[in-house]
């Protein structure tokens, strides 16, 4: 969706990533249906429905509801006169209220002909300082995706700094995570956090300042919290085997990321589902040895956005593409 970033939002307004790339990759059209498993804004979902095909979205997320409006007109509507009926959409979208992990509870097996998944927090999520995602803006420190389980500030006060530490350093990849956990153990013990700023801070005084860094000292610390919170690496290795179950032979999985943990996840399942690899993964699914191959990699490259995309959208620059055809092969024995 987006990366977790300190660029304004007046100067990265809501964007769908690698757009034109996604919607060629999925190569959808009239009669097919696609899964957006990300749903957040539309943006995905309406170039797909402008194809011919029908979308099934998934969004944990329930404000995203306030998007819905234009895709869920139909000719039945008492209001609607005949030129503008359809809303261009005929019924063919449906917004589901939970994790894209979980469209197996919804859907048959090898009954839709693409799916899409655009991971990381939206940039709707990261521009409402109310969310509590950004320490650039004051806000609760929550960073919930979903409208359920504990928040980040439950994370910061009471895990015990070991592995408040291990969260930091494996989830945000900050190396100073033990100097930081000591840091916030610490702070607390005097007053308990529970907002955003103040968590920032505190993580910024932590490192010493900024000293010139183009990012902010609290990036890679608020991105481990916010990946803990929503267990979105646990999120994504169940999205993938689910995908691969729903998927027809011949439909299509495409995949934007945004950091090397989702990249490092998505880049191991399809080279091992795809028959590159014999290597394994501690975030990817285990690996069933000598299976057929259940996806062919469209390339073997991940795709990035050009020049001309970085300059509307800077919140694009760590974002990849990667994605692969469903082959004839059964799924995997670890698909669930």
């Amino acid at each position: 969706m987006t990366e977790l970033s300190d660029t304004p939002p007046e100067a990265a307004p809501h964007v769908s990533v690698l757009l034109g790339e996604v919607v060629g990759a999925l190569a959808a059209g009239p009669g097919d249906v696609v899964i957006d498993g990300t749903f957040g804004a539309g943006g995905y979902t309406r170039a797909i429905l402008a194809t011919g095909a029908t979308v099934i979205a998934f969004d944990r997320d329930p404000s995203v509801q306030r998007f819905t409006a234009e895709f869920t007109a139909t000719a039945n509507s008492a209001t609607a006169n005949s030129a503008t009926a359809n809303s261009a959409t005929d019924g063919r979208f449906r917004l589901i209220e939970d994790r894209f992990s979980q469209i197996t509870a919804y859907l048959e097996d090898a009954s839709v002909d693409g799916v899409t998944l655009d991971l990381g927090v939206s940039s709707m999520q990261l521009d409402e300082a109310e969310r509590g995602f950004s320490f650039m803006r004051d806000g609760p420190l929550d960073m919930r995706m979903g409208a359920d389980g504990p928040t980040a500030a439950d994370l910061v006060n009471d895990l015990d700094q070991v592995e408040l530490a291990r969260i930091l350093y494996v989830y945000g990849e900050e190396h100073a995570s033990r100097r930081i956990a000591s840091f916030l153990v610490k702070r607390r013990a005097e007053r308990p956090f529970t907002r955003t700023l103040d968590l920032a801070h505190v993580i910024e005084r932590a490192l010493g300042g900024r000293k010139g860094a183009k990012a902010h000292p609290a990036t890679r610390s608020f991105q481990g919290l916010r990946i803990a919170v929503n267990a979105e690496l646990e999120e994504l290795e169940a999205g993938l085997v689910a995908a691969e179950r729903v998927l027809k032979p011949g439909g299509r999985l495409a995949v934007v990321t945004f950091h090397s943990l989702e990249d490092r996840i998505v880049k191991t399942f399809l080279a091992e589902r795809a028959g590159r690899t014999p290597g394994g993964s501690r975030h990817a699914p285990p690996v069933e040895v000598g299976a057929p191959a259940s996806f062919q990699l469209i390339s073997s490259k991940a795709i990035a956005p050009g020049e001309a995309e970085l300059a509307v959208n800077p919140r694009a620059r760590s974002s990849k593409l990667r994605a692969a055809v469903r082959t004839q092969a059964p799924v995997w024995s670890d698909a669930r």
